[in-house]
C-alpha cells in the first residue's frame, strides 16, 4: 500500500479490506476494539493510549496495482478520538492485465465523537489508473479534520490516470461531494479551471458543531509554486482546495490552513487533536 515496502511477487490482482472501531474505554480514553486487515492493509496503533487513539496504515506490499479492489472501513464511535495516518505515500502503480484499480474508504464518525484523518499523498505513477472513493458520515455533534492529497507522477515523468470523489454527509445529509479525474483521458486536467499546470493537489476539510453558522475562513494564501483557497459549506464547516506544483509546497498550504482552523477556534475540539 505504501511506498518502502516489501514488493510483491505475486501477478494476481488483490481483493483486500481492513476495519478499525475507536471507541470510549470507559476510563476517559478510546480503545481500539476493532484492528484488522488483509494484505497490502497493516493498521498499527501508534503514540501514547489516552483520549486519542493514534492508528497508522503500514503498507504490506506494493498497492494498489492495476485490478485491485481495496476496501477500508472506520468508525469512531460516540465519545472516541481517533487520529489516523499512514507511515508513507501511497503509489498507484500499473498492473500487467490494464485493468483499473479502485480504493473505497468508508467512515463513521459518531455524536460526540473526533476524527483527525491525515494520511500521506496518494502518488500516480504513469501508466497507473486508480480510481477512489471517499465517503464519510458525520453524527450532527461529529467533529472532523481531513485532509487529501495527491501527487500526479513521480519526479519525471507523467501521471497515470486517477479520479477521486469525496462525498461527506452530516446528520444524513449532504455536505460535501466534489469529483475529479486527472491524467491521460480526462478532459481539461490540466488546464487553467482545474490545475492549471501544478502536479499536486489537495484538499482540507473542517467540520465542528462549535463553527456554527460563521466557520473560520483562512484568507487566500499563494506562494511561490502553490495556491490556496477557502470556502465555507452550509453548514459548520470549510474546505480549503490548493494546488502546488510539488508535494512539499502543497503540504505547507495545507498546515498553514489547518493551524488556522484548528487553533482560531476558541480552544474547539479539533484542537485537542496534535497535528
Amino acid at each position: 500500500m505504501t511506498v518502502g515496502v516489501a514488493a510483491r511477487t505475486e501477478t494476481a490482482a488483490v481483493r483486500a479490506a481492513a476495519r478499525l472501531v475507536a471507541a470510549p474505554d470507559g476510563r476517559g480514553g478510546t480503545a481500539l476494539p476493532v484492528l484488522a486487515g488483509e494484505a497490502p492493509f497493516a493498521l498499527r496503533r501508534t503514540g501514547p493510549r489516552g483520549a486519542v487513539a493514534h492508528v497508522a496504515l503500514v503498507g504490506a506490499m506494493s498497492a494498489p496495482l492495476g485490478g485491485d479492489r481495496l476496501t477500508l472501513a472506520a468508525t469512531v464511535e460516540p465519545g472516541a478520538a481517533l487520529r489516523f495516518t499512514t507511515t508513507a505515500a501511497t503509489l498507484a502503480l500499473p498492473g500487467r492485465t490494464g485493468a483499473p484499480a479502485a480504493y473505497d474508504i468508508r467512515i463513521t464518525v459518531g455524536d460526540g465523537a473526533t476524527l483527525h484523518w491525515l494520511p500521506e499523498p496518494l502518488i500516480s505513477a504513469a501508466g497507473s489508473d486508480l480510481r477512489t472513493t471517499t465517503r464519510v458520515e458525520l453524527a450532527p455533534t461529529a467533529r472532523l479534520l481531513f485532509r487529501e492529497e495527491q501527487v500526479l507522477g513521480r519526479a519525471g515523468e507523467p501521471p497515470g490516470r486517477l479520479t477521486a470523489r469525496l462525498t461527506v454527509h452530516r446528520a444524513g445529509r449532504p455536505l460535501y461531494d466534489q469529483e475529479l479525474a486527472y491524467g491521460p483521458g480526462a478532459p481539461g486536467w490540466d488546464g487553467g479551471a482545474v490545475l492549471g499546470g501544478h502536479r499536486a493537489v489537495g484538499q482540507l476539510l473542517a467540520v465542528d458543531p462549535d463553527f456554527g453558522d460563521a466557520p473560520p475562513v483562512p484568507p487566500p494564501h499563494t506562494a511561490e509554486g502553490a495556491v490556496a483557497a477557502a470556502m465555507p459549506l452550509t453548514g459548520p464547516a470549510v474546505a480549503v482546495s490548493a494546488v502546488a506544483s510539488d508535494a512539499l509546497r502543497l503540504r505547507a498550504l495545507l498546515r498553514t490552513a489547518e493551524r488556522a482552523l484548528t487553533h482560531g477556534s476558541d480552544e474547539g475540539r479539533l484542537r485537542r487533536h496534535p497535528a
